[in-house]
């Protein structure tokens, strides 16, 4: 009975989690292809643009741009200059920084830069960036609202590419996409892993599927937005879901650059993964009743709650395997894990060494990750950890 259990525990954790890193990519991958074919014979009988023109700037409507902002002197000054170098007509663009209680130098730098343009929003005690959001879109004059990070630059023209999808009057959310300025560590880890991550997110937005943006950069309809709770930690997450709630579109425009900087090793790197965890588990019971299309539906369960199961699902293949090592086979199997276990140790240990290998601290990297979930799961159970947020360097 207890080889029975084992076996059956061990081949479904373990078709789960090569369902979900390989065999959904590959499912999306065959949707995808269909849906891309079903497009080009479509466009063969008329040959009309289907992407969206940026409409020329009298036709632009009026925005207002938030930025949650909470001790970024080191980030301030080049942001406020890529504000200065954004193309969209300047009394068309609202400015609202909202800083989160801010100790160091924030909130002299941005009374500097204060003006009829931008519009400075101090708190004097630090709530977290649910309360500087809300804040801030209550001082927005707007319809078209675009949040943003104060260390995200933006393209010159990625407003205008932002917003020129809100002519559809069923648009809810439209997402950016974001480059990052890596350091030589984050280039062979979260760097490769992004460029994975980067096909299946423009795949699902091909087909409608778009899940989530990227908080340092999307634009939303303000009748969509729901004023946050110190609960929400992945606002941008649950916003997008909000507004599918509402029955509006999201979409992503990949057109609509921003560039952001990567965490520099993989410890910063598990520290907002932890942040992650402990918000998708906070906001997983509202998502989960979300109305979504097929399409939607299978990403949502395919590349969001089958891979938050990925880190309980490892523990149990490497126990049942224990458990079945007796036979030859099964033996192999728990030598590979135990290699990939190695693989991850050996990256943790001779960083500086395994820098110099392709692929060489990716497995350190994928194991911190996974890790960084199991913390984040102990902390939601536990409330500890705080709704205020830190940048991580």
């Amino acid at each position: 009975m207890l080889h029975f259990v084992a076996l059956s525990v061990f081949w479904i954790a373990t078709g789960v989690v090569l369902y979900s890193y390989i065999v959904y990519p590959i499912v999306l991958l065959v949707i995808y292809s269909l849906e891309q074919i079903r497009r080009d014979l479509g466009y063969l009988p008329t040959r009309e643009d289907r992407r969206a023109p940026i409409p020329p700037d009298e036709q632009l409507p009026g925005v207002s741009f938030v930025i949650a902002a909470y001790n970024e002197e080191k980030h301030l000054p080049e942001k406020l200059k890529n504000i200065r170098e954004l193309r969209y007509p300047h009394e068309k663009l609202q400015v609202i920084i909202v800083s989160d209680g801010s100790s160091d130098g924030t909130n002299e730098l941005l009374n500097a830069a204060s003006n009829d343009q931008i519009e400075v929003v101090p708190l004097s005690q630090r709530s977290g960036k649910w309360n500087a959001v809300n804040v801030g879109v209550e001082h927005a004059r707007h319809d078209i609202l675009v949040f943003s990070d104060a260390a995200t630059l933006f393209a010159e023209d990625a407003i205008a590419k932002l917003v020129r999808h809100f002519s559809k009057p069923t648009m809810g959310v439209v997402c950016g996409f974001l480059r990052f300025r890596s350091s030589q560590e984050s280039q062979r880890t979260e760097g490769v892993y992004w460029k994975y991550e980067t096909v299946l997110r423009l795949m699902e937005a091909r087909l409608g599927a778009t899940l989530t943006a990227s908080g340092a950069i999307y634009a939303i309809r303000k009748r969509c937005f729901r004023p946050l709770t110190p609960d929400v930690m992945i606002e941008d997450f649950v916003l997008p879901m909000r507004a599918r709630q509402l029955g509006y579109s999201v979409h992503c425009d990949p057109e609509a650059v921003g560039i952001e900087y990567a965490a520099a090793d993989v410890s910063g790197e598990f520290t907002r993964r932890v942040r992650l965890a402990v918000g998708s588990f906070r906001a997983m019971k509202e998502l989960i009743m979300v109305p979504m299309s097929p399409v939607t539906r299978l990403a949502f369960a395919s590349h969001k709650l089958l891979r938050w199961t990925v880190p309980f699902l490892l523990i149990l293949c490497l126990i049942s395997n224990i458990l079945l090592c007796s036979a030859p086979v099964y033996a192999g199997l728990l030598a590979a894990q135990l290699l990939l276990y190695m693989w991850a140790f050996f990256g943790y240990t001779f960083r500086e060494q395994m820098r110099r290998v392709r692929f060489g601290l990716l497995g350190y990297f994928w194991f911190a990750m996974n890790l960084a979930f199991l913390v984040g799961f102990w902390r939601f159970l536990t409330g500890r950890q705080s709704s205020a947020w830190q940048r991580v360097e």
